[in-house]
């Protein structure tokens, strides 16, 4: 911004010409603080650029107020410039013009003592040269109202603040206006402390002496009351402090506090008695003008009230809107309301502190405010109103309103607003507040009516959702766990249980829900639920509802690990006198739940219990139906194993009957049998080794002793021999029989897999017996591969019946068994081969021997794909 221009004097440039030339100075200016800002008046070697680089620098607060302070001290001082300061000079002096708001400005390198001197010979010639008073004293001694002061009460008490300070030079100063018992503080001058600030008259004793003298007060310091004074304003080194009284007649309306150097001189009294009366009338008109704007500005907020207010859809949207307002209206945040619950048993509360609105739930019974509810009239408060208002204790305060909500006669609740100022509350404040009130009962009852519909339609909508998701269900836990989580999705509740009991009447089902349920979950978990302690318990056994806001005060309430509820709703789930589980919900607040709370829980143990009953009858016919089909699925097993018996029997018998018929033919062939092995042994022995028909003879020899083998074979099959049993190892009896065969299965161009387990258990047998089963069943398997393929040999231990069992399989890539020959392959002479090659005994010889070693043989067979048979041999 450009310096503002003015009529240079001759006189003043001649002085600064030869001062800079005695100095060697870069330049000199001369600056007036007029309405609170810097202007430079005269300047010298200082071009236009560099007037406006010194004159943001002068607007500058850190600078401005240096300034003044060389300036109320009356000493000269100097600093350093900044680079970028663009006064090309790297130091700033200034030297103050004695008793005016004028000051020398020079920018140097460095002054020595004897060029500061010129420059203050300099300073004090200005003063002298100059008798005219400053602008701000010589303007009219009341604001100007045409300029819209009165209606502005910081800006009208600066302007009378700094004519004060222009006539009677000091440190610093401020103006306070009384209310009441107290000083506010509204105009400042030279000081960083804030307006705004309230000063007790009663508790200060310079105050009081003030009030009561009509007169000033000066205390110097090191005498007695220097340590009273407030330090509001006060500069280190100062020494004088200074308060008069503005006076009305002999009414004080406000005081004027200065901070000085030295003591006031007697032309100086003058001047301050002379301003002080002159200024009284207008700062009482400004307080005045100032409080009627206040009062039209309020009205203009109650218009705000109307609109804004009645636009909130809930009781904690009307209260934060409601505070907002009032906080604007009566300056202060010390605001609480208190509301009735609907069943007029509980007084819900809403504060504002540190600007958040924080609401809570109390009982009514004992409450400092229930009995504010039945009182029809405003109560305003002043000097000690902590008796009526619990929270006044807390925030000191020292005035308050109490004010009742009624609608239609009657009471909804109760308004209090504090401050901590003495009489902070006048009676146009009574009336403002009581019309406010009237409109708020009405917005009150509004939003309970909303929020308890509301909250009827969420229990309903919860009611159809639970139905919805949970009817058809026939699993107890999922049905506990989705009513707990559908639960805390629509009441938003902390924790939500959900316990059903088992037969033997223990809460053994769990559901859980909410921010803090999985944590419950767990620590429930390590907790035997059959003790029926605590609330849950207390419900369980005896179906009675609970609701508790302050578990502290509750002797049934039991903590768990983890978790500490302060307030808790338990309802039982009932099947007509039969109790078979609870709804637990539970919050870390205290007064969290309502009775509408209590209501929505029993309305949906009510369905719940239906539901649960319903499942519970399904169960039980669906447990009746699977014993059914588990008896069908016995008796069933049983036929079979029925006609697997009568089966083997009809074997057996048959087996028998052979047996009987084969030891007679073998009794009777035997005979001539042995006649003829002996008499060609006889004649072999005789016969010399060149006879030509020896050979004939030797053919004869080894018939006959084929065919007392075929007998033997008829006298083990019927009769029950001598047998051997011992501990074997049955992958040791397959490498026996695989190194008998490995011939045979070579030359018939069959490839052998064995596939046999490692580590089984040995098996009591007859070794011998099983050599000749694993015989008979790869001479079957090499027989029904007459073009060749593979032979499967397994062994492994099993499990059946719920028995152990070794294994051993035999397994070809065959021709197969017609599937209308595999019930008769184990009769005896009864064969598959054509042409009469087989003899039909190895498979009933086999399924003989398995028989009496207590095992079974198993066969699975498919035409072109081969068969397998597996012996099964007890552990």
């Amino acid at each position: 911004m450009s310096p503002k221009s003015t009529k240079i004097k001759p006189g003043i440039q001649t002085q600064f010409k030869d001062a800079l030339r005695l100095t060697s100075a870069n330049w000199a200016a001369l600056a007036d603080r007029e309405e609170g800002k810097w202007q430079i008046r005269n300047a010298k070697k200082l071009p236009p650029e560099r007037q406006s680089s010194l004159t943001r620098l002068l607007s500058e607060s850190t600078v401005d107020t240096w300034l003044c302070g060389a300036l109320s001290g009356g000493n000269s001082r100097s600093v350093s410039l900044p680079m970028q300061s663009g006064l090309g000079t790297p130091r700033l002096f200034a030297f103050p013009v004695s008793n005016t708001s004028r000051m020398v400005l020079v920018g140097a390198e460095r002054q020595s003592p004897k060029a500061q001197r010129v420059w203050r010979t300099l300073a004090s010639t200005l003063r002298a040269g100059n008798g005219t008073k400053p602008k701000a004293a010589r303007e009219a001694i009341s604001p100007d109202l045409q300029a819209g002061l009165p209606y502005d009460l910081p800006r009208s008490l600066e302007h009378i603040l700094t004519v004060f300070t222009h006539e009677v030079p000091c440190s610093s100063a401020w103006i306070a206006i009384r209310r009441g018992d107290i000083l506010d503080i509204e105009a400042v001058w030279n000081t960083d402390d804030p307006t705004k600030k309230s000063l007790p008259v009663d508790s200060n004793k310079l105050f009081q002496q003030v009030h009561k003298t009509s007169s000033e007060v000066v205390v110097l310091r090191g005498a007695p009351g220097w340590e009273s004074i407030p330090e509001v304003g006060k500069k280190r080194g100062v020494k004088v402090w200074i308060c008069l009284p503005l006076l009305i007649g002999h009414r004080m309306i406000g005081v004027l506090v200065m901070w000085r150097q030295k003591e006031v001189t007697q032309r100086e009294w003058r001047r301050l008695h002379e301003l002080t009366a002159n200024f009284a009338p207008s700062v009482e008109m400004a307080v005045t003008f100032f409080e009627m704007g206040m009062h039209l500005r309020r009205l203009g907020m109650f218009n705000d009230f109307a609109l804004t207010v009645s636009s909130a859809q809930n009781l904690e949207g009307i209260a934060r809107r409601v505070f907002d307002l009032l906080a604007r209206i009566f300056g202060t945040e010390l605001i609480t309301l208190y509301l009735l619950s609907t069943d007029a048993r509980m007084l819900r509360e809403f504060y504002n502190r540190d600007r958040r609105l924080l609401p809570r739930l109390n009982d009514l019974s004992g409450h400092p405010m229930a009995k504010f509810l039945s009182q029809p009239r405003l109560l305003r408060l002043d000097g000690d109103v902590s008796t009526e208002l619990p929270s006044a204790d807390i925030h000191q305060a020292r005035s308050g309103m109490i004010v009742p909500l009624r609608y239609r006669g009657q009471s909804v609740g109760v308004l209090t607003i504090e401050s901590v100022r003495s009489q902070a509350f006048s009676q146009y404040d009574e009336h403002l507040i009581g019309v406010i009130a009237s409109h708020l009962a009405g917005l009150v009852e509004y939003g309970r009516l909303r929020e308890e519909a509301e909250g009827r339609a969420r229990s309903l909508g919860l009611i159809h959702e639970v139905v919805q998701q949970v009817i058809g269900l026939n699993d107890k836990y999922e049905i506990a766990q989705i009513t707990a989580d559908l639960l805390s999705q629509y009441f938003d509740y902390e924790v939500t249980a959900v316990l059903l009991g088992d037969k033997q009447h223990r809460l053994t089902i769990h559901g859980f829900g909410g921010k803090f349920g999985s944590d419950i979950r767990k620590v429930v978990g390590r907790r035997d639920l059959s003790s029926y302690s605590g609330i849950t318990g207390h419900v369980f056994l005896t179906g009675e509802s609970q609701l508790v806001n302050d578990t502290r005060q509750n002797r049934l309430y039991e903590q768990l690990e983890g978790w500490n509820a302060s307030s808790e709703v338990c309802v039982a789930l009932k099947d007509n006198d039969h109790i078979f589980g609870i709804i637990d919900i539970e919050s870390s607040r205290l007064n969290a739940f309502t009775r509408n709370d209590l209501i929505a829980i029993e309305s949906l143990a009510g369905i719940l219990a239906a539901v649960v009953s319903k499942t519970d009858q399904y169960q039980r016919l669906q447990e009746a139906n699977r014993q059914l089909r588990q008896t069908q699925i016995e008796l069933k097993a049983r036929m079979e194993a029925q006609r697997a018996a009568e089966h083997r029997l009809v074997q057996t018998a048959k087996l028998a009957a052979l047996g009987e018929m084969a030891a007679g033919i073998a009794h009777e062939l035997n005979n001539p049998l042995t006649t003829v092995t002996g008499f060609s042994e006889l004649i072999l022995e005789e016969m010399p080794e060149d006879v030509s028909y020896r050979t004939e003879m030797e053919m004869v020899q080894r018939e006959a002793h084929r065919a007392g083998e075929v007998v033997r074979r008829l006298l083990d099959f019927s009769r029950q021999g001598e047998r051997t049993r011992s501990r074997a190892d049955a992958n040791e009896l397959v490498e026996d029989v695989i190194a008998l065969t490995q011939h045979l299965i070579h030359t018939s161009g069959i490839q052998l897999v064995a596939e046999l387990g490692g580590d089984l258990p040995w098996v009591s047998v007859d070794r011998n017996q099983i050599k000749q089963v694993l015989l008979n069943l790869i001479h079957n398997a090499l027989q029904a591969m007459p073009n060749g393929g593979r032979l499967y040999l397994s062994t492994a231990e099993r499990s059946r019946d719920g028995r152990r069992w070794i294994t051993m399989s035999v397994r070809d890539t065959g021709v197969g068994i017609d599937p209308k020959d595999q019930p008769r392959i184990f009769e005896p002479f009864f064969t598959t081969r054509r042409g009469g090659t087989g003899t039909g005994l190895g498979l009933s010889v086999t399924y003989g021997i398995i028989t009496d070693h207590g095992g079974f043989i198993d066969v699975e067979s498919e035409i072109g794909k081969g068969s397998l048979f597996t012996v099964w041999l007890p552990l």
